[in-house]
């Protein structure tokens, strides 16, 4: 379930400034809300994410992109990818873990192991989102026994770098999903899971930010 919370990563645009510009570098703000039709796993998941909504900020440099993502319940939770490298650093802060981290590769073979249970059709659907024209795609994942709905919009004016979500959807992916709703079943429990593009700023962007070390005092978390 936490590892839902990082599933998406947004893109937000100021629709004065930069309607239909292609975004290559800059500042990403999103929205996410996870519901349930489970009133006790809803008051946990409003309990860890601070609320019934959650704010998470992301930075995007060609085909590097980093997401940070702060909770006094969960702890600081930051993931960096590199498309280039195919490589994802999942850093995690946590009051009851301390400080963790997981470096991830995708080889060609693990894309194609991945992309076999993922179907994404065109939908006729679509959304203007801040500026930017956004088309439909509806995806299907299977994934040890759990079916996952994804309702994306997605633009061809920003890069779809590679993160949590779209590692596992490879290239079947058209642009980058700027709102996104995630519907899932599992053991009985309905879940609901929405990201939306608030704010996107345009500016330059450190290198350091996307550095694939971990930082000194994080140790590797076992098994994975």
């Amino acid at each position: 379930m936490k590892k839902l919370i990082l599933l998406t990563m947004a893109l937000a645009l100021n629709i004065n400034a930069f309607a239909q510009k292609e975004f290559t570098e800059g500042k990403i703000t999103m929205t996410q809300t996870m519901t349930t039709d489970n009133a006790q796993m809803q008051a946990m998941l409003e309990q860890m994410m601070g609320g019934k909504s959650m704010e998470t900020i992301s930075y995007v440099k060609g085909n590097k992109s980093r997401t940070d993502i702060n909770n006094p319940m969960s702890g600081d939770i930051t993931t960096i990818s590199d498309m280039d490298k195919k490589q994802m650093l999942l850093l995690m802060d946590s009051p009851m873990l301390g400080k963790k981290y997981t470096l991830t590769s995708l080889s060609k073979e693990d894309e194609e192991k991945l992309k076999d249970n993922v179907t994404i059709v065109d939908g006729k659907e679509s959304k203007t989102i801040l500026g930017y024209d956004c088309k439909q795609q509806i995806v299907t994942i299977d994934q040890d026994g759990v079916v996952m709905k994804m309702e994306m919009y997605t633009t061809d004016k920003i890069i779809p770098v590679m993160s949590q979500q779209t590692a596992m959807l490879g290239d079947k992916l058209k642009g980058f999903p700027m709102y996104m709703e995630i519907k899932m079943d599992q053991q009985g429990m309905a879940m609901t899971i929405i990201t939306e593009v608030t704010q996107l700023s345009e500016e330059n962007v450190s290198e350091g930010k996307f550095s694939l070390t971990p930082p000194e005092g994080y140790t590797k978390m076992e098994g994975m």
